[in-house]
């Protein structure tokens, strides 16, 4: 996987910041800025978004999952935060992701309202308005394989094939995560679908639809792809990239 691009639905292709990934997933795969708005060093809204980070590094692991929100309508503005592990990660993978997402997105925005950083085993999101349960869309992150497949026809055929059966198979796991591969002719192709948790199963499903017919614009006739989403990612490649549970 070498190739990425940020896509915006409302800004359209807006120049961001990207890093590439580490075979470790140590670097962040990409950030973005939610909101235009900042907020004034030491004000009670950096306070709460403080608060809710230490709570989020020190509880996220624990089911790999976790939304929550800090502060006091009545006298400080309050700050919402969201963290997802991949749901194949160990418990120490997932907490030293969270804690590396949020110390950079920190550090490349350290005054927006609300942004979201993506990694290979984890995800952050943090808002100044309440989120959870609502599908975002936002942004989208894209990354694509150099390499074309022999057969761009039939391989892109079986991708959406795949993909699509994984997208089913979120809907009815607890922790909306699938992942299922699919022997063809000369190789074994491998995916992953996963949406947050304050989804329901229907808004899973529906996100997971809305990507994966997305499949066009960022992946066709690549032998890897992904799309990553404020609430829903997949992933596809030829070569076995989770562990197996």
């Amino acid at each position: 996987m070498c190739s990425s691009k940020v896509f915006t639905n409302f800004l359209f292709l807006v120049s961001l910041a990207l890093l590439v990934q580490s075979s470790f997933g140590a670097n962040p795969l990409g950030y973005s800025s939610l909101n235009s708005e900042n907020f004034t060093a030491g004000s009670s809204y950096e306070s709460n978004l403080n608060t809710l980070i230490r709570i989020l590094i020190y509880r996220t692991h624990l089911k790999g999952f976790m939304n929550y929100s800090e502060g006091n309508f009545q006298f400080t503005q309050k700050a919402y935060g969201l963290t997802l592990c991949r749901g194949d990660v160990s418990v120490s993978e997932c907490k030293t992701c969270v804690s590396e997402a949020t110390k950079e997105i920190r550090k490349q925005y350290p005054y927006n309202k609300g942004a979201i950083i993506w990694y290979d085993n984890c995800m952050f999101r943090y808002s100044d308005e309440y989120f959870f349960g609502n599908i975002g869309n936002y942004v989208r992150l894209y990354m694509w394989n150099v390499k074309d497949a022999s057969d761009p026809a039939t391989f892109n055929q079986n991708t959406k094939q795949l993909l699509s059966q994984l997208a089913q198979q979120a809907f009815s796991n607890p922790k909306l995560y699938a992942t299922g591969e699919q022997n063809l002719d000369n190789f074994v192709l491998y995916g992953l679908t996963q949406c947050t948790r304050d989804l329901s199963s229907t808004d899973c499903k529906n996100c997971l639809d809305t990507i994966i017919n997305e499949l066009p614009n960022c992946c066709n006739r690549k032998e890897g792809g992904r799309i990553l989403g404020e609430s829903c990612n997949f992933r596809y490649e030829i070569y076995p990239f989770f562990v197996k549970k």
